[in-house]
């Protein structure tokens, strides 16, 4: 028996999908339209939704685990971006780890 499936459950699963999607819908992207900043921010958005895109798919074949994992690589992009100052997160430290 596999140890790890045992400790994600759905009630767990399911909060750091709803913490990931509110994040998702918090932040905004804050560097300037013609800049690097904003190729960076579309990148780590668009990194943020693939994960978060697999993390359904994954739950929604039951695979439990690899919905875990990809959710927090969905997240880590988001604070990634929050923390680099790519994406204006209103000073959320709730849904985002921020660098102060």
């Amino acid at each position: 028996m596999n140890p790890v499936r045992e400790v994600i459950d759905d009630g767990l699963l399911s909060r750091y999908l709803d913490t990931t999607a509110a994040a998702l819908e918090r932040l905004r992207t804050a560097a300037p339209e013609r800049s690097f900043g904003k190729v960076l921010a579309d990148d780590f958005l668009r990194m943020a939704r693939s994960y978060y895109e697999d993390a359904l798919h994954f739950r929604d074949a039951g695979d439990k685990v690899n919905a875990f994992a990809s959710v927090n690589y969905a997240h880590g992009w988001l604070d990634c971006g929050a923390r680099l100052g790519l994406f204006d997160v209103g000073g959320d430290d709730q849904l985002f780890t921020l660098y102060e």
